[in-house]
């Protein structure tokens, strides 16, 4: 009897540009694994538990989740990893008969690319863009492996990031300070800037949202890294602009192989062919 195909996917709403399916599917070819990956777009908040008893009764065997469900998902599983925990928000779960489990290999796969740049980050002020559960794990990031000195987090409601931050369990071993985005003159001062918004996807309303990313290079320098978490395009308004100033850029395509690579582990027990799963993903990036 041939054995059955299980089924993987991702979370989210209008994600059907996501390059997931590609990376995972290709890495299950490679492998010779009986795995599929596709995508499941819903539509509101109210439909996620829903989704998650269903996946339970057919079986899914685990999912990505995306913006914006990554904290929403977070009361509906059985149990949650300590770095899910940590920053309650959840990006990848594994589904164990019937048993949901939560994990957050964002934090992990958002530490990868800035390591070679770990020394010159301590100590020195960071930023962040975004409150949701992308911009919790680039700070827990952050204090795991990088020791900040100061993490500033611009988002445009002040008050209410400042209730979700608390409800993380944030710890504040590098302090965080509020700064409303219509004011980012003080990213001059920072060794990193990080984009955690979707902001600047293709397809979506990057032009008229554009204001809250700082593009002026006046406010860019050649002595930051500039990390944009989006990966479609792989050169991001906020990546060009950072390029132009000198400034050093991390793609979010480093960040979405470095989560995925993580939640494949999850999903299967073996290890992704990074390399090859890399190379025709950017080839199929060029041919778009």
């Amino acid at each position: 009897m041939t054995k059955a195909t299980k089924i993987l996917g991702l979370i989210g709403r209008a994600v059907d540009y996501s390059y997931s399916p590609l990376i995972h599917n290709t890495a299950c070819r490679l492998l010779g694994l009986r795995y599929h990956y596709t995508v499941f777009n819903i539509a509101e908040p109210c439909m996620i538990e829903d989704a998650l008893r269903g996946a339970k009764a057919l079986g899914i065997a685990g999912f990505n989740v995306t913006i914006p469900y990554k904290k929403t998902v977070v009361p509906f599983l059985d149990e949650l990893s300590m770095e899910a925990a940590s920053i309650q928000a959840v990006n990848t779960i594994v589904n164990d008969r019937g048993k949901l489990t939560g994990h957050n290999t964002d934090i992990a796969g958002f530490a990868s690319p800035l390591l070679p740049y770990r020394e010159s980050i301590r100590g020195k002020t960071v930023s962040i863009f975004g409150a949701g559960g992308a911009a919790l794990a680039a700070i827990e990031a952050f204090n795991r492996f990088f020791a900040p000195k100061e993490i500033l987090l611009f988002v445009r409601d002040p008050e209410k990031s400042q209730s979700l931050l608390e409800d993380s369990g944030h710890d504040n071993r590098a302090p965080v300070t509020i700064v409303h985005s219509g004011a980012p003159e003080k990213i001059r001062e920072c060794r990193v800037i990080v984009n955690a918004t979707p902001i600047g996807t293709r397809g979506g309303q990057s032009d008229a949202q554009r204001s809250i990313i700082p593009l002026d290079r006046e406010l860019l320098h050649s002595g930051q890294i500039v990390y944009d978490m989006v990966y479609n395009p792989l050169e991001t308004p906020l990546l060009q602009a950072a390029a132009q100033a000198g400034a050093a850029t991390v793609s979010g395509i480093e960040m979405l192989i470095g989560q995925a690579e993580h939640s494949f582990t999850l999903w299967t027990g073996m290890q992704m062919p990074v390399a090859a799963v890399r190379e025709l993903l950017l080839q199929e990036i060029q041919q778009q």
